[in-house]
């Protein structure tokens, strides 16, 4: 377990990890080629050529299939909704019979679809994308609960399937007679966690596609079963996006709310790492392409969300339904983002990966949180350090402004260092942006003299036979340990005491952050202590 739930574990009621919405692309691959797509008319239909009007026909069968079948199950088909279609289509679901079609919602999205080009006998097919009609089925399927299955009329009839493992969850639960108690897409009790969390890992690729195929063979009529069995004209499922949540449920409102303050007030400052190699697991390099940031949102709402940007992915974390803090980690690129194939077949090392990466992220917000030094390893940095040849190489300072800027530059390009590894000219235009300094006032040479200390003191260790150097662990949390002695104590007061800002004192309590009110509290206390010792009047 990670050493965020061993810190906190105290305060937590239960935890568990599972994924939470599971997005699935839908293709006949076969069909991706036109010779295949010819070839299966010609086949199984005895069509040919494939003309404009024959695709034109297949659509306009589908469109009547549906409103067909609309009749019969006495569902109508609704035109897009404005706002978010789950919030949309819930109250269907409270009634629904299991494996039942509760809402069927027409709405135009892009799709690759068949296209003919030519004339008279001359005709070839390409695979076009064009914004069209789609179906989107709402079923109640009966092992996994609220879903939905998106269908593009046109041949070849592309398609996406929805999931959630939470519904999956309670199914399993309630059959195993488990007391749990569930708000949306998250549980806020549970009578037996360890046999949630089992469940949870139990999930498995044919999971996923016993599901899929048996509404996608029923959604798609085209196909005779002759066909489905030697034709191939399976649907073959990729993830299209994927996420994975670590919940924690906390004993009691206070402690979560408390903690979820800490944590956006750290994000604010030291936790914002430009730099997020080691909690993806995967190196930042030249060619990288997307977002690379954490960011704080709904700042006015009443739970704001610390969202950190990788590629195409992002974690985010928030607290709901009041005890819930949950990491939810999400992708819509597994391969680019995480070096892992998009196949379902993929879904076990997926989870293995996407766990790895919740528990680097948790570790690093509590060593942004909690790190503890000695007093003689304290002591022992500030000294100089000897070499072996004599050398005398200086100590560290709290408050000498290139060591803190370089330090930042650390923090923000690795975290824990396990894969992360930089060059100093890597490190060089953070550093100046930190120390808002030029390349004329502070040289590389400067740079390297300044690292060259911290690899004295074991912070920083230079890789063999390269010019790359790695930022130890231990390393991490020291220089989280002067960043924020210097930016949360010593900066702070110290303005708070020499050069106070007058309209503060008439600010309304509300307005004020919990931790300005520390910070005055201790003013005012240190205003008390120096005027019983009687330096005040001096």
């Amino acid at each position: 377990m990670n050493a965020f739930y061993q810190h906190h574990k105290d305060s937590i009621r239960f935890a568990y990890r599972c994924f939470d919405r599971i997005l699935l692309n839908c293709a006949i691959q076969p069909f991706q080629q036109e010779q295949r797509a010819v070839g299966f008319f010609w086949t199984y239909r005895r069509i040919y050529p494939v003309t404009r009007q024959v695709l034109r026909d297949i659509a306009t069968q589908y469109h009547q299939w549906v409103q067909n079948r609309s009749q019969k199950w006495g569902v109508p088909i609704q035109q897009d909704p404005e706002g978010r279609r789950d919030d949309f289509v819930e109250p269907y679901f409270r009634r629904a019979q299991p494996d039942q079609v509760v809402a069927i919602i027409k709405a135009r999205e892009p799709a690759g679809i068949m296209t003919a080009i030519g004339k008279d006998d001359r005709w070839h097919l390409e695979i076009k994308r064009r914004w069209v009609d789609h179906y989107n089925f709402y079923v109640k399927d009966g092992r996994w609960g609220p879903m939905f299955v998106r269908i593009c009329p046109y041949f070849p009839f592309s398609a996406r399937v929805c999931l959630n493992q939470h519904y999956w969850l309670a199914l399993r639960m309630r059959q195993q007679d488990i007391g749990f108690k569930q708000c949306g897409n998250a549980f806020s009790h549970c009578a037996d966690p360890a046999a949630l969390q089992r469940f949870a890992d139990a999930l498995t690729a044919n999971d996923l596609l016993a599901c899929a195929q048996k509404w996608l063979a029923r959604f798609t009529p085209f196909f005779t079963p002759q066909e489905r069995k030697y034709a191939g004209v399976q649907h073959r499922l990729f993830f299209a996006q994927m996420e994975y949540c670590d919940n924690l449920i906390f004993r009691r409102r206070a402690a979560v709310d408390a903690l979820e303050q800490r944590l956006l007030d750290a994000n604010r400052t030291i936790g914002q790492p430009n730099k997020l190699t080691l909690i993806f697991g995967r190196r930042i390099t030249r060619h990288h392409s997307g977002k690379l940031q954490t960011v704080i949102e709904d700042m006015n709402l009443p739970n704001p969300v610390i969202r950190s940007h990788y590629r195409k992915g992002f974690v985010k974390q928030y607290v709901r339904d009041r005890w819930l803090l949950r990491t939810e980690l999400a992708t819509n690129n597994t391969s680019t983002d995480y070096g892992i194939g998009k196949a379902v077949a993929n879904l076990v090392p997926l989870r293995q990966k996407l766990g790895g990466i919740l528990d680097r992220y948790l570790e690093v917000q509590q060593d942004i949180l909690e790190t503890f030094v000695d007093r003689q390893q304290l002591r022992h940095l500030t000294q100089p350090t000897i070499l072996a040849k004599g050398r005398r190489i200086p100590g560290l300072k709290l408050d000498q402004p290139r060591q803190l800027a370089l330090m930042h530059s650390l923090v923000r390009f690795c975290h824990l260092a396990a894969e992360g590894t930089f060059t100093t000219r890597d490190l060089y235009p953070q550093t100046l942006q930190a120390l808002h300094s030029t390349s004329d006032e502070y040289k590389l040479g400067s740079l390297r003299y300044d690292l060259w200390k911290l690899r004295a003191k074991g912070l920083v260790e230079k890789i063999p036979h390269s010019r790359r150097y790695r930022l130890l662990p231990q390393g991490y949390q020291l220089c989280l340990v002067f960043l924020k002695l210097y930016e949360k104590l010593y900066a702070p007061l110290t303005a708070g005491i020499l050069q106070p800002f007058a309209a503060d004192q008439y600010l309304d309590k509300e307005k004020i952050t919990p931790l300005d009110r520390r910070y005055t509290a201790v003013i005012h206390a240190l205003d008390d202590l120096v005027e019983a010792v009687g330096l005040k009047a001096a």
